[in-house]
């Protein structure tokens, strides 16, 4: 069904940029999926990194004062990111279904009296995650009985052919190096590396991304004694992200904090098996065993022990995890996912409060 007499409004962040994160690609197969079935209007909200704050006043009333050019009285308001709700006062049409996505960690606080208002106004929650709806009630309790339904994200289609056991004994770890994400496990598998050297003499760790972080790292590896083993590429494109993926063994990224990890099927696709913790949404994505490993992070021993494991997997657990993946996890599963949450029978769903 076309949808044409349905109308929807979205408050996204802006998905049009060459370099994007998680959020804003699912930003994009989620709009995507909407023009298929209605007519839709976006407002996209511009990213602001490295410019003045000048600039970026500016650019916040130019989308201000794009939401109050919106004259249309709509169906459906979706939000991608729950920070944009601050802009749904500025939006001068008739009261419609409000419809609010939950990502991950910049929801597990509790907010202001503003922000809580405005989050008792809305009419479904989606999420990500169990993990990432859990969090949210946890800071924000009087919510908890709101209407929610989780739609785990996808990514691409199926790879194809891929390498089944890299001849490398390399782990690749990939991310922002950020401190204010010093919390994605770089730390703790560099400190574990001596103990998986102990039992796996060529293993290697190739660690992509850059940041404010990365001279930390650096000098960690160095004091561990580890400097020759483990490798920092840098910034790197999508290109080099598959190449390092395909020639790898498998994925670390044993994160205390992750709603939900496109980069676990970034390397899933590719056949490539993960360690996860066991503190956040990794699980539900990698479902361990089926698809890699969740371990303690703290726990050097175990630590170390798991990504040995991973090192020496055999070409099972590589099918194992393509095969996740590919039922679970593609671009257009999510869609189908997002749709079904939207729609019935091709028409906008109803929620009662």
């Amino acid at each position: 069904m076309n949808g044409i007499e349905q109308s929807v409004v979205g408050f996204f962040p802006d998905f049009s940029s060459g370099r994007i994160g998680g959020i804003e690609e699912s930003a994009r197969l989620a709009w995507t999926e909407i023009t298929k079935r209605t007519t839709a209007q976006l407002v996209t909200f511009p990213a602001v990194n490295g410019l003045t704050t000048f600039q970026k006043q500016l650019k916040r009333v130019q989308t201000i004062r794009e939401v109050r050019n919106l004259r249309q009285s709509f169906d459906l308001i979706l939000v991608w990111h729950s920070g944009l709700l601050k802009l749904l006062p500025f939006l001068d049409t008739a009261p419609a279904r409000l419809v609010v996505f939950l990502h991950g960690i910049e929801n597990w606080r509790k907010h202001g009296p503003v922000m809580t208002k405005l989050l008792q106004r809305v009419d479904l929650f989606l999420t990500n995650s169990e993990f990432t709806w859990n969090k949210f009630i946890s800071f924000n309790p009087s919510l908890s009985d709101a209407p929610k339904i989780c739609v785990p994200l996808g990514l691409g289609a199926p790879a194809g052919s891929v390498t089944e056991n890299a001849s490398s004994v390399r782990a690749v770890m990939l991310s922002r190096l950020a401190k204010s994400e010093d919390y994605k496990g770089h730390r703790e598998v560099i400190s574990a590396w001596r103990k998986v050297r102990e039992k796996i003499s060529a293993a290697e760790l190739l660690i992509a991304g850059e940041g404010d972080l990365r001279a930390d790292l650096e000098k960690l590896a160095a004091g561990e004694g580890v400097a020759d083993c483990v490798h920092f590429a840098g910034r790197i494109s999508e290109e080099e992200k598959e190449k390092l993926l395909r020639e790898a063994r498998c994925f670390l990224m044993p994160s205390r904090g992750e709603g939900f990890g496109l980069v676990y099927l970034e390397a899933m696709r590719l056949g490539k098996p993960c360690l996860v913790s066991d503190a956040d949404a990794g699980r539900e994505v990698v479902n361990p065993p089926e698809a890699g490993l969740a371990v303690d992070p703290s726990d050097s021993v175990s630590l170390a022990n798991a990504i040995c494991e991973l090192l020496a997997h055999e070409n099972g657990l590589a099918q194992s995890a393509r095969e996740r993946y590919e039922n679970n996890f593609t671009a257009e599963r999510f869609q189908k996912r997002l749709s079904d949450a939207l729609f019935t029978n091709g028409t906008l769903a109803k929620t009662q409060r």
